[in-house]
């Protein structure tokens, strides 16, 4: 259970932070939903209002995760506003996919910004708080892409590997004040990331279940981090991709 609980949870308007927000609620954790810009922002609402039908609070912000000050003032409002926060959900990522050979510099950056530099960015502003209450979880949404590697995906990869190091860095760091830091490396889950990749993709053929998973599954593991059942482990990167990298 995650009763009186604050979450974070960055990308939380849609498909996998979607899901997590409102596995969180019905656990009873109150939620901080964080949406990139304002076509975004009736998204984000409409996760608050259906987490409120929970029985738990829930608030939208508006925030560009690639910008450090500005998420160091997005953190302090949530804090101003629910009293604490005791779990962090980076899940606010982006694709700009390309071949290595035809890929521009501005599509890797922008990649590299949001998935790692962002997640960063909160982990930075939101530990102080961690640390004085000597208390905290944080979940970095990897990738089996971060594992294994994706043709034409070599920046999101990098990132999503990179979200790998983060993790296990920040977790021995942060392991003697009680806050625990894992990883999420999802499959192909069923969001409007992967809505163009069917069947008929070779991938396919390498899923031992053979299908996408749903960002209910993922949000599953997610609860189990966030809870007290997982208090022996951090630094862990687990895997749920439907065996695809067994």
């Amino acid at each position: 259970m995650l009763k009186d609980k604050v979450a974070l949870i960055t990308g939380g308007g849609s498909g996998i932070g979607k899901a997590i927000a409102l596995k969180f609620a019905s656990l009873g954790a109150n939620i901080a939903v964080i949406y990139p810009a304002d076509p975004f922002q009736a998204q984000a609402e409409e996760v608050c209002q259906q987490v409120r039908q929970l029985g738990v609070d829930a608030a939208a912000f508006c925030c560009n995760v690639c910008d450090f000050a500005a998420v160091k003032q997005t953190v302090t409002a949530i804090k101003n506003h629910f009293g604490s926060i005791d779990i962090l959900v980076n899940n606010a990522g982006i694709a700009r996919d390309g071949l290595l050979i035809t890929a521009k510099e501005d599509d890797f950056d922008s990649v590299i910004d949001t998935n790692l530099k962002g997640a960063y960015n909160m982990i930075r502003h939101c530990s102080p708080i961690m640390l004085k209450q000597r208390s905290g979880k944080i979940i970095n949404m990897s990738s089996i892409a971060g594992i294994i590697g994706n043709i034409g995906q070599t920046n999101y990869s990098a990132s999503k590997a990179g979200l790998i190091g983060l993790t296990k860095s920040t977790a021995k760091e942060l392991a003697s004040r009680h806050i625990y830091c894992n990883a999420i490396a999802p499959g192909f889950i069923a969001t409007n990331m992967t809505e163009n990749i069917d069947q008929s993709n070779p991938l396919f053929a390498q899923i031992p279940l053979h299908r996408k998973g749903q960002p209910e599954e993922v949000a599953e593991l997610a609860a189990f981090l966030a809870g007290d059942c997982s208090n022996y482990i951090t630094g862990e990167v687990i895997k749920i991709d439907g065996g695809l990298a067994i």
